[in-house]
């Protein structure tokens, strides 16, 4: 950890601590990687590569939770710049991940530097105006609120940190914490057909296999629904945040030209595909509008069509044995 930093004295769970506790790790293996030549030791340097890779965890929890706390603190720098720096990283890992699966050690080699030193650079901006001006503008509940969405999308380390605030025992008989019920209400609401709970509601968006996430007509995240395997990182700090602070800096044009034209009412529905980590994903964007056909925002729906391009001819038999 670096001890020029205020992060010695952050209490254990910490959200920049754990930043701090991963830079470690992430000096270690770029130590490591600039030491292992791919063409006499291909498989160690793929192992310490693929290691280096989970941090990407770290940049979906500075994108999708520490970012959203600093823009209702008025600064979106991070949410614009060093977005942009995470996804030239993601370029470049993906250029090596290419030549690791094409089997060649000499682009490897040439590559590596380059991705080594973007992680280094990206470090010192974190470590000397990032992390310092982020804790001189949140507050402690923004920095639990925060520790709360990370959950979610994990961390580099091998294990979990340790809770943030720490976990204090409270006698049952002073324990007067408001938690969220865990069986069924027993009142539904009307849906246009048919009756169902909040917890069936719940379920339902659950078991979809897709990720859904709802803008309103003011252009504010208020839905994602949260799948067992979700194509696209989300965590709780998304929720109210504008959707242009939601979406790389390159694409975010594309989205609000989407959001102009959908508000407009000369268009209602986009389609995009993409590779995303060896899996073609299809994503649609749909106009949200009421009875009166009033604009009431747009819902981005993204679903892995990997397998199911691959479908042929007919399938009317149950196969599970």
């Amino acid at each position: 950890m670096n001890t020029d930093s205020n992060t010695t004295r952050l209490p254990e769970g910490h959200p920049i601590r754990v930043y701090f506790q991963e830079n470690d790790l992430i000096h270690f293996l770029l130590e490591e990687l600039s030491n292992t030549n791919p063409e006499e030791d291909f498989q160690k340097y793929t192992n310490v590569f693929n290691e280096l890779c989970t941090i990407e965890k770290r940049f979906a929890r500075k994108e999708n939770q520490l970012f959203p706390f600093l823009e209702k603190k008025n600064w979106v720098g991070p949410s614009q710049g060093m977005w942009s720096f995470h996804d030239n990283l993601r370029e470049q890992f993906r250029l090596i991940r290419y030549y690791l699966k094409t089997q060649n050690p000499e682009k490897i080699s040439t590559n590596t530097p380059f991705l080594v030193d973007g992680i280094y650079r990206l470090m010192h901006v974190e470590e000397t105006v990032l992390f310092p001006n982020a804790l001189d503008l949140l507050s402690e509940e923004d920095w639990i609120k925060m520790r709360v969405g990370e959950e979610e999308i994990g961390w580099m380390l091998p294990n979990t940190p340790a809770p943030f605030p720490a976990v204090e025992y409270v006698h049952p008989a002073e324990d007067v914490t408001p938690r969220e019920l865990t069986f069924s209400l027993e009142n539904t609401s009307h849906y246009d057909e048919g009756y169902m709970t909040v917890e069936q509601v719940n379920l339902l968006f659950k078991t979809m296999p897709l990720d859904l996430t709802y803008v309103d007509e003011n252009d504010r995240v208020i839905f994602y629904n949260r799948g067992e395997e979700r194509v696209f990182p989300r965590s709780s700090g998304i929720i109210g945040r504008e959707v242009k602070f939601c979406h790389p800096p390159k694409s975010v044009g594309t989205v609000l030209k989407i959001l102009e034209e959908f508000r407009k009412g000369t268009q209602n529905e986009s389609s995009f595909w993409i590779n995303y980590k060896e899996r073609l994903i299809y994503i649609r964007y749909f106009a949200v509008r009421d009875a009166d056909k009033n604009y009431r925002g747009v819902i981005e729906m993204s679903q892995d069509i990997t397998d199911i391009k691959k479908i042929e001819g007919e399938k009317r038999l149950l196969d599970w044995e």
